[in-house]
């Protein structure tokens, strides 16, 4: 069984939903938990402590670790609250679950500024708010975990949450820079793209006769997302970079690949006409690879360009991408 004996984790958001689950399932493995949650409702308004107070009882209740943290991951100050909550009360930090977030559905043209602002603010916002401060202390340490909660409403798109897809896919990137910079220090970070039935599945249907019918909606129990979560959280997680999908038990790599292209000759000055009659081949998903960053694309192209990427003298070597 995967264990989390003498290992501290900071969930967001654990005071209800999927949170919950996370902090539940990562207590009973040995963790000791920090159950972050302001207690608002899901637009993000209010507050009640004793909603994560309440995650805290169970845990302990069951003979677990946990103390609950009622600061907001939108500000500077939340952040650091959440992890000096984690680091005072059981001297580490070991895994970040980055959960905490607020939903509400606006056709594009209505959304507001404030709108947009709330919502960047709690998710991706709060997200590098919180990670920055717990980076440092793993990096202190040489080792962590984190896992960003993002969304296939933002990868793939849903209507209707422009704001809430920006901020969720925003995360994506946020953790693949993470990856990069804290693979020197034993940090991993990846991200899941949960289907759960919550609160958020209940208060944007609304239609009482619909969730209780509904094949889907049955299926996609959150029980089923906490697995995934809980082993890219764990010490047996030791690769970095990467997305997945978890939706009715089904866990799938969820990945951005860049294509092969057209490669226009390289005396040649292309113009709009010559994307125009290559456009098929530039749209084909054929032959792909998966760049672990920006030196990748570079790496590509300069192979098929027949020159290099930098000076002769250089000292410099990068990985090779994975090609698919």
């Amino acid at each position: 069984m995967i264990e989390f004996d003498g290992k501290v984790a900071i969930v967001t958001g654990a005071g209800r939903g999927l949170g919950r689950l996370y902090a539940l399932d990562l207590a009973r493995r040995g963790a000791a938990v920090v159950v972050n949650d302001l207690g608002g409702t899901m637009r993000g308004q209010g507050a009640d402590t004793g909603v994560a107070n309440q995650v805290v009882e169970e845990i302990t209740s069951a003979g677990g670790r946990a103390v609950a943290s009622h600061d907001s991951v939108d500000s500077p100050e939340g952040g650091q609250a959440i992890v000096d909550t984690a680091v005072d009360s059981f001297g580490r930090l070991d895994a970040v679950v980055s959960n905490a977030g607020i939903f509400n559905s606006i056709p594009f043209e209505e959304i507001s500024p404030d709108d947009w602002r709330q919502m960047l603010q709690v998710h991706l916002d709060g997200g590098f708010y919180l990670s920055q401060p717990a980076y440092k202390v793993m990096a202190e340490q040489k080792y962590g975990r984190f896992v960003f909660i993002s969304s296939s409403a933002g990868n793939f798109g849903q209507p209707m949450e422009a704001h809430y897809a920006a901020a969720k896919t925003g995360l994506v990137g946020l953790s693949n820079v993470i990856a990069i910079e804290g693979a020197a220090h034993g940090i991993l970070s990846n991200t899941v793209l949960p289907t759960g039935f919550s609160r958020m599945v209940t208060e944007t249907v609304g239609d009482e006769k619909f969730l209780a019918e509904s094949g889907f909606m049955r299926a996609i129990r959150p029980e089923l997302v906490v697995p995934l979560v809980v082993f890219l959280a764990s010490t047996e997680c030791d690769f970095t970079h990467r997305n997945y999908s978890a939706c009715a038990g089904r866990y799938a790599r969820v990945f951005m690949g860049l294509a092969n292209g057209w490669l226009a000759d390289a005396e040649s000055e292309p113009t709009a006409d010559d994307v125009l009659s290559h456009i098929d081949e530039i749209s084909a998903t054929e032959k792909f690879i998966v760049p672990d960053s920006i030196v990748d694309e570079v790496l590509e192209v300069c192979d098929r360009r027949g020159i290099s990427a930098m000076p002769e003298n250089a000292d410099v070597s990068f990985p090779e991408p994975t090609k698919k």
